[in-house]
């Protein structure tokens, strides 16, 4: 029943508690300021679901200055009588829902908006925030930058594990995934790459206008804009069941002799991964291979990954098979981060496995028995427990997590691990999982084998487990 049609009653509301429901039900709650994570508490917001984002930005990269409305479409999970927005810098200038003015206010990275009626649990609801600034770059826990990243010419954006909401307000979890709209103004001689595939360009007045679609589900934490001068290439590749699967491109000119030779190699690592981990997951791929010292990391960002400099072969088969796990198949929270990385870490070792390098067997006993050599802290916690934001990107949570997949590979035999593997990615397929989730889908595809020692020593367990 929608709150227009609720009967009026000569009960005052508020006098008494008992009169509630005469007066159209239990009054709304406040939602959430964050969901809880382990590792970044305020992250997300409670009360309600992005199904969609529309966003509108203008970039002047002289004055580092962008304006944006940003239009999201949410359903409440609650009777919500407020809710929050996550959205750190940037000047709010007005604030609707359901195109009546709302009251708003700030606390830290929330926007805390008050609608001019109650939402009711179940109802799909529009907010538009209109909002302008100089966006931030934030310093996480492990000392990398993210955020809104400057650059000469334009700027870039990289979100893991929160820097997005620097430049648009939202519920930024990757528990929280919705489909994207993202329009970008920007001087005419510049180039604006985003996620999904381009809806439009157009050009009017000296400022030229990009228009990108996301019509998959995708966390806020791999969402991207490269605004510069970049040298584009589109094409397609042919998928593995048969399809055309367009392939957009954008290489820096610093980057162009060494970025096309690396991303000739896309075509081939594709075809490669979809054998090992099923049908690709999204509608287009590609790369963005930004300016060196644009960043200092490469990111998984979805449908076209950024790469700070022409990456190597390995770093490429990293972050197109995060496509599959982090994108696709998302975390549930922070602390499942080893779901990502160890899958991607370990598509490397098959990759090496499958072009005449080390066998997956080999590198694991390299690690095993000198792995400190080269990743001091190792052993310094189990991949399932970090023990604290500053450490869910270190070694263990990729080379230990690599280790449990292989493990976990020994136990069951090829075969039933590629089942497992491609099964996974298409049980989770655009949605979310934990470590409890993960565990109790190998154990159900192999129920023959006992995984106790693989978990208790492996994934949870601390110090460096004794060899079989």
């Amino acid at each position: 029943m929608s709150r227009s049609a609720r009967v009026v009653t000569t009960v005052t509301c508020g006098l008494l508690a008992l009169a509630l429901t005469a007066c159209g039900g239990v009054q709304g709650t406040p939602g959430g300021s964050g969901v809880r994570d382990p590792y970044f508490p305020k992250a997300g917001n409670g009360g309600y679901d992005v199904t969609h984002y529309d966003l509108d930005l203008a970039y002047d990269p002289d004055e580092r200055h962008l304006t944006g409305t940003a239009e999201i479409t949410a359903r409440a999970t609650q009777d919500l009588s407020a809710f929050d927005l996550d959205l750190k810098g940037m000047e709010v200038e007005r604030v609707t829902v359901e195109g009546r003015r709302a009251r708003w206010s700030r606390n830290g990275q929330e926007l805390v908006v008050r609608p001019h009626g109650d939402l009711d649990d179940g109802e799909t609801f529009r907010v538009v925030v209109r909002y302008s600034g100089r966006p931030e770059t934030i310093t996480d826990p492990d000392d990398s930058r993210e955020g809104w990243l400057p650059t000469d010419d334009g700027a870039l954006a990289l979100g893991e594990p929160v820097g997005s909401m620097t430049w648009f307000p939202g519920s930024h979890h990757p528990s929280d995934k919705a489909s994207y709209a993202i329009t970008v103004t920007v001087p005419e001689e510049l180039e604006v790459v985003s996620n999904g595939e381009l809806a439009a360009e157009t050009t009017t007045n000296g400022r030229r206008t990009f228009r990108w679609r996301t019509d998959e589900p995708m966390a806020s934490y791999v969402a991207t804009l490269a605004i510069g001068d970049y040298r584009i290439s589109r094409s397609t590749v042919t998928t593995e069941s048969g399809g055309e699967l367009p392939v957009y491109t954008a290489v820096a000119p610093s980057q162009d002799d060494a970025g096309r030779e690396v991303l000739a190699e896309l075509p081939e690592v594709l075809e490669w991964a979809e054998t090992n981990f099923g049908p690709y997951p999204f509608s287009s791929t590609g790369a963005v291979i930004a300016p060196e010292e644009a960043a200092d990391y490469a990111l998984e960002t979805q449908n076209r990954p950024v790469f700070p400099g022409a990456p190597g072969t390995e770093l490429l088969v990293h972050e197109l098979v995060h496509q599959w796990f982090g994108n696709s198949v998302t975390p549930k929270s922070w602390r499942d981060m080893w779901l990502n990385e160890a899958f991607a870490t370990y598509a490397e070792w098959l990759w090496d496995e499958d072009n005449d390098g080390d066998s997956a067997q080999e590198t694991f006993d390299a690690l095993y028995d000198h792995g400190e050599d080269d990743h001091e802290d190792l052993w310094s916690f189990p991949p399932a427990e970090p023990p604290s934001a500053a450490h869910i990107s270190d070694d263990p949570v990729y080379q230990r997590g690599a280790m449990v997949l292989h493990k976990i590979r020994q136990a069951v035999g090829d075969d039933a691990f590629y089942d497992i593997v491609q099964g996974w990615a298409a049980d989770r397929r655009h949605g979310n999982a934990d470590t409890a989730d993960f565990t109790a889908y190998v154990e159900k595809k192999a129920p023959d084998t006992d995984f106790g020692r693989i978990w208790d020593e492996w994934l949870y367990g601390e110090g460096k487990p004794d060899r079989p």
